[in-house]
């Protein structure tokens, strides 16, 4: 009878010992694997990554289909405005709307090169089997140089090319016509007064003249001038050297040049004194020639057909004495402003031209025994302000007097290039407004011989103009292309804005 009770009893101990014990609902939560779960979230975060940079590219690749087939459905041709280095074309309408009603696509920018910081040098590839270097001199304005970049060979075939060809006066004077552009513009001497009164003083100062005087007559006048032109004009009746409204009033636009013609005006006295020529470079030129601008081509990194298209290569000879005082290569952009590359195929009336050469590129030809460097007076300042430029006796713009005032000078060496930015980006991959910074001139010879060249790159700031100014040279025959940029550049080639 005691054994049915010992197994009552076990029952009970068991059944205490489970009473006593966690609900049976907690043991599963005791035998979860937390490493498989592990795996498990591991294995699902690869898939959801998977997929999601799947959808990324397709969205990429769906975007890329999209731009690059943009109007296909249209009738166009294609032109290629490349060189072997850019693959960007210009895609142009082909059908019966004319250019200025259908307009050109945005698809050509104008690369940038990137100057880092002063004294930066990076490698570039311009001719097979050599790399040469390029320095950062400046940043305001963006200027390089490129050492070696013509040999002494192709150096003195430039120099008899051009002697060849015959070199003439760089004189730079009142452009027939100025008067009549004067009578068309209908400004009154108040609203020129007020125009050169920088400071708005209600007095013309010395500065004030000197910078209008040297644009407008080619005649570099300094205050000793001014004091004589006053004297013999009898128009600074009060002696202060300053010039009210009621006085500026009683001259004419070009008071001053007739007044130094009249004197008698020595090579000296001139914006610029020197002699120069142009040479083609486009097909049946010499080849060094040729080459010149190939390389031109793969240093700037821009489509080749805005060089090719661009002004022919300019030659200078500067004798002993010989100098170029401060300017800007272009002009600044105005929305009433045609640029005189671009200004018969853009078919414009605007009374107002000027350079559009965004790049400059200068080549050395030769060493000069002393001065002739290449100024830039205000480069890398913190601000440009025209007013400064003549302060206490200092003229940052005369190159025969202050030259070795000017914050950056390049020494002439043969076979270097130098080139810069005269514009600024305007964000978008084309031009923007003038860069200030750019203004530069070259320092008297003295001592010596100094022979330069120049390539300019035209843009017009205006995409549209310049497309059409592309396509309308494009479809000429080859002869009639050199014909036609010369014709269009013709005016450009006798202005201020010109060679060092």
């Amino acid at each position: 009878m005691m054994e049915p009770q010992d197994n009552i009893e076990g029952d009970d101990t068991v059944s205490s010992a489970s009473s006593s014990s966690p609900p049976p609902r907690s043991l599963p939560r005791q035998r979860v694997s937390l490493q498989k779960s592990s795996v498990c979230s591991r294995s699902y975060f690869m898939v959801v990554m998977v997929f999601f940079h799947v959808y990324i590219i397709n969205v990429i690749a769906l975007l890329l289909y999209v731009h690059y087939n943009n109007g296909s459905n249209t009738s166009t041709a294609t032109r290629d405005f490349t060189n072997r280095d850019n693959s960007h074309k210009v895609t142009e309408t082909s059908d019966a709307q004319t250019p200025s009603d259908s307009g050109f696509p945005r698809n050509m920018y104008l690369p940038r090169i990137e100057g880092i910081r002063v004294g930066h040098v990076q490698k570039v590839s311009l001719v097979p089997g050599k790399v040469h270097e390029m320095k950062t001199l400046s940043l305001k304005p963006l200027l390089f140089e490129i050492p070696g970049f013509l040999s002494e060979e192709e150096c003195g075939v430039v120099v008899r090319l051009a002697q060849l060809k015959g070199l003439m006066e760089s004189q730079v004077m009142v452009p027939e016509g100025q008067e009549e552009l004067d009578q068309q513009l209908n400004l009154s001497p108040e609203e020129i007064f007020n125009f050169l009164d920088l400071n708005q003083d209600g007095q013309l100062q010395p500065h004030e003249i000197l910078t209008h005087s040297r644009v407008r007559d080619g005649i570099w006048l300094t205050s000793e001038n001014l004091k004589e032109i006053y004297d013999g004009l009898k128009v600074d009746q009060d002696g202060n050297g300053l010039l009210s409204l009621e006085e500026f009033g009683r001259l004419r636009s070009d008071a001053f040049q007739r007044f130094l013609l009249q004197r008698g005006v020595e090579r000296s006295q001139l914006v610029r004194n020197s002699r120069h020529t142009w040479l083609y470079q486009g097909q049946g030129a010499h080849q060094v020639l040729q080459d010149l601008r190939k390389r031109v081509t793969r240093l700037t990194r821009l489509p080749s057909s805005l060089v090719e298209l661009s002004e022919p290569l300019q030659v200078v000879r500067y004798e002993q004495g010989g100098h170029y005082h401060a300017h800007h290569d272009s002009g600044p952009v105005y929305p009433e402003t045609a640029c005189t590359h671009t200004r018969l195929a853009a078919n414009t009336t605007s009374p107002f031209q000027t350079s559009c050469r965004y790049i400059t590129v200068l080549f050395y030809l030769s060493n000069v025994e002393e001065g002739g460097e290449t100024t830039f007076p205000v480069a890398d300042n913190r601000t440009y302000e025209e007013a400064s430029l003549i302060q206490n006796d200092v003229d940052l713009l005369d190159t025969r007097k202050h030259c070795d005032k000017g914050n950056l000078r390049v020494k002439p060496i043969k076979g270097t290039a130098v080139f810069w930015y005269n514009y600024l980006s305007d964000g978008r991959g084309w031009v923007g407004e003038q860069d200030e910074y750019s203004l530069h001139g070259g320092c008297v010879v003295t001592r010596g011989t100094k022979w330069v060249a120049n390539n300019w790159i035209n843009v017009d700031p205006d995409y549209q103009r310049q497309a059409r100014y592309q396509q309308f040279v494009s479809q000429q025959e080859t002869q009639e292309q050199e014909e036609l940029i010369s014709e269009l550049n013709s005016d450009q080639h006798i202005e201020t804005h010109q060679d060092l």
